[in-house]
């Protein structure tokens, strides 16, 4: 069975942090395998010296449903303790927040996906961090998606959002812990930083093999079957094709109100997608795109999640639906993740150029040709800071 980082930590308390005052970003994924929470077990293991708390995109307590909508800082009504949001009024720490504690630990389930913000969250604070003087612990959890594999394009620097700092790929293969050490190395933050590693996981591993309970670290995404399928089904936010946002099922069904899942389906099925079956389906959103209206499409249902391909699966259905739905299929317009010019698109993929490609029709095959030399060049320098082989 997988031990956390944070487990690690309190079975085995780091000497550096004897008489520091510490802080903790987290949410409600932040847990070890009893469901016990990172603050309450810090708070033990650590007696008077956790000082302040940090939250990520969707608050402390996950309570925010969509992108940007803000959570506002707050005081732990637990422990009494500062909670400052990195998602409200700024996305950056201030030097304020820094400056009641001497290490940060970081505690936080990433989900495998080059748009998920969390790490952006954790990189601006390794470099508040840096800049302070003050050291970082990030305490390591799974990919959920296991670390064997990579898929897509990396980004572009002239699409760099929050949603998208880095040249990584869509599927990047990476624990947060060693994305931490990349973006520290690779990407020269430079701060002090340790990563208390796991036991026992290994890169083959998806999440259920891992024994580990799973806490929806945003609320959209509340199983691992909906975070396996999220480094495809997450292009959706950048149309009007609904993601399944307001269902049971959000990124595990899809559909709009026009789409004609009889052709789309047909067509499918001869590209003989590997790990899934494409159900058809019909929903009705109870807010976000399409609230209240009948949407046609499809549940994702994966059958070989060692087989499956989510970005090649999405990016086959985007085509497939702007070759037979180009009078109502539709971009997404701005704003996007605090980006008012650029077309959220383009954030979510993070290349222009794909998606002109995608628009224009041409061969997938070819265009995922194109960006292989890429991907492998970011395969062979990740390797270097893989701490699970």
């Amino acid at each position: 069975m997988v031990e956390t980082g944070l487990e690690r930590l309190i079975r085995h308390p780091l000497a550096q942090l004897s008489g520091q005052r510490l802080g903790l970003l987290c949410n409600p994924a932040s847990v070890d395998r009893h469901l016990r929470h990172a603050r309450h077990l810090i708070h033990r293991a650590f007696p008077g010296q956790l000082r302040a708390l940090f939250s990520p995109q969707h608050g402390l307590f996950a309570e925010k449903q969509d992108n940007m909508v803000e959570s506002a800082h707050l005081t732990d009504p637990e422990l009494n303790l500062p909670a400052f949001s990195l998602y409200g009024e700024t996305r950056i720490p201030t030097p304020d927040m820094f400056d009641g504690i001497d290490t940060l630990i970081i505690d936080l389930q990433d989900v495998g996906t080059r748009v998920y913000t969390f790490v952006y969250t954790m990189s601006h604070c390794m470099e508040m961090a840096r800049d302070m003087g003050k050291a970082v612990v990030v305490l390591d959890r799974p990919n959920p998606l296991g670390g064997d594999h990579m898929e897509g394009n990396l980004l572009e620097n002239a699409q760099a959002s929050f949603v998208g700092r880095y040249p990584i790929p869509m599927r990047h293969g990476m624990t947060i812990g060693e994305l931490a050490r990349f973006f520290n190395a690779a990407r020269g933050i430079g701060c002090r930083l340790e990563v208390v590693p796991m036991a026992h996981w290994q890169r083959h591993m998806g999440f259920p093999g891992t024994g580990l309970p799973w806490v929806a670290p945003s609320p959209n995404l509340p199983t691992p079957a909906s975070a396996l399928v999220y480094p495809g089904q997450v292009i959706w936010e950048g149309t009007n094709i609904s993601e399944g946002r307001g269902t049971t099922q959000p990124f595990e069904i899809f559909g709009a109100p026009f789409l004609d899942t009889r052709a789309i389906g047909s067509e499918m099925e001869n590209h003989a997608l590997p790990g899934v079956i494409l159900r058809p389906c019909v929903f009705e959103p109870t807010f976000n795109k399409w609230q209240g209206q009948q949407c046609h499409g499809f549940q994702v249902h994966v059958t070989d999640w060692d087989r499956f391909r989510p970005y090649h699966t999405a990016l086959k259905l985007l085509q497939t639906i702007l070759k037979h739905h180009r009078d109502d299929f539709q971009w997404k317009p701005p704003p996007y993740e605090y980006e008012h010019q650029r077309p959220a698109i383009d954030l979510i993929l993070g290349s222009r150029k794909v998606r002109k490609r995608i628009e224009a029709l041409n061969p997938l095959d070819e265009i995922e040709q194109s960006w292989q030399p890429e991907l492998s060049a970011f395969r062979e320098t990740a390797r270097s800071f893989f701490l699970y082989r």
